[in-house]
């Protein structure tokens, strides 16, 4: 039995980064409604450490008006072909660190917030890391990337200064999953 039936669709917003649609829907009872959905691109998101060290990013979030630390992360530019996830993270990661991992692990895949996207990232962890320089896009000029002690990190989720629910999900699973 489907829980939802979709009567109709229509896009309410696009542009190259995401499209909004509007669906009428009905429940599986028989009241109609409509759901909203964001249909983006789906990411990568690594964690590149060694020797106690975690790599991470900082830079301004217009949509929140200030900068956060956040692990490197990022999906395939508008108008490209899609790649594996794993080259997606192999090229976030040198983009935004200079970091060339000789391994990279695929820890899990999540959603961002599937109540209301249909976007999903992949995690990866990197090891056995050589360091070189950053190419960034244009849009990230203004990125910082700066090694930081784990325990640090951990502080800084439990102290609330890092808030990315993306990374604090990524140390989560590194965490429970035993690679931290």
């Amino acid at each position: 039995m489907t829980d939802v039936k979709t009567l109709s669709t229509r896009i309410v917003y696009r542009n190259p980064w995401m499209t909004v649609r509007e669906d009428d829907i009905e429940r599986g009872d028989g009241h109609r409604g409509i759901y909203g959905v964001v249909e983006k691109r789906d990411f990568a998101v690594v964690a590149a450490i060694q020797d106690g060290v975690v790599y991470l990013v900082q830079q301004y979030r217009y949509a929140v008006g200030a900068r956060y630390w956040e692990l490197p992360q990022g999906a395939w530019p508008p108008g490209s072909t899609p790649g594996t996830p794993l080259a997606l993270a192999v090229a976030e990661l040198r983009e935004e660190t200079g970091i060339v991992a000789k391994t990279m692990q695929h820890v899990t895949r999540l959603y961002q917030g599937y109540g209301y996207s249909t976007q999903s990232f992949d995690l990866f962890l990197a090891r056995d890391l050589t360091f070189g320089e950053q190419e960034l896009e244009a849009e990230e000029q203004d990125l910082i990337c700066r090694p930081f002690q784990l325990d640090d990190v951990i502080t800084m989720i439990t102290g609330g200064e890092i808030t990315d629910a993306v990374t604090v999900a990524a140390f989560g699973m590194l965490k429970l999953k035993g690679l931290l």
